[in-house]
């Protein structure tokens, strides 16, 4: 998915990130750390639910440039204030206007392709993905996701 509750992994455990100073700068930062695009909004007080284990993480402050969270300003690794009701999240919504298999489509970058068909240039659309093929929900296809799977198979 592209949205939730913000964890981070160090020393073995995996924790959460206090909302202190949590804005879309970070969830900007976030976004590009998971390979995102989009529009980042950053969620405050547990939004996506609140976490369990350690809280890893406070003050975040980051400028949006950075590549990932280590490199922005933060509090120590577990020094922090906060409780969990204040566990940070963030929405990467890759959508900004596209349909959701469009996007899922660029995703697998050519590993595409057409069963069930009459001919080559037809078919059931599927994707191939941790070494199984899979097929493409119908919810909101629209004519461009097929475009995007025509000009992938090399039809015009």
């Amino acid at each position: 998915t592209f949205e939730g509750r913000v964890e981070v992994y160090h020393d073995g455990k995996w924790g959460t990130i206090c909302d202190d100073q949590w804005d879309d700068r970070d969830a900007e930062v976030v976004c590009r750390q998971l390979g995102l695009s989009g529009n980042p909004k950053a969620l405050s007080w547990a939004h996506y639910g609140q976490g369990s284990g350690p809280i890893l993480l406070d003050e975040v402050e980051c400028s949006g440039n950075e590549l990932s969270l280590d490199q922005c300003k933060k509090s120590d690794w577990g020094q922090q204030n906060c409780d969990h009701i204040e566990d940070a999240g963030v929405s990467c919504d890759p959508f900004t206007g596209t349909d959701l298999q469009l996007y899922a489509i660029q995703m697998w970058s050519g590993t595409v392709r057409l069963a069930g068909g009459r001919s080559p240039s037809e078919g059931r659309v599927e994707v191939y993905y941790n070494g199984d093929w899979g097929t493409v929900c119908d919810d909101g296809w629209t004519d461009l996701g097929a475009q995007v799977v025509c000009r992938q198979l090399g039809f015009r």
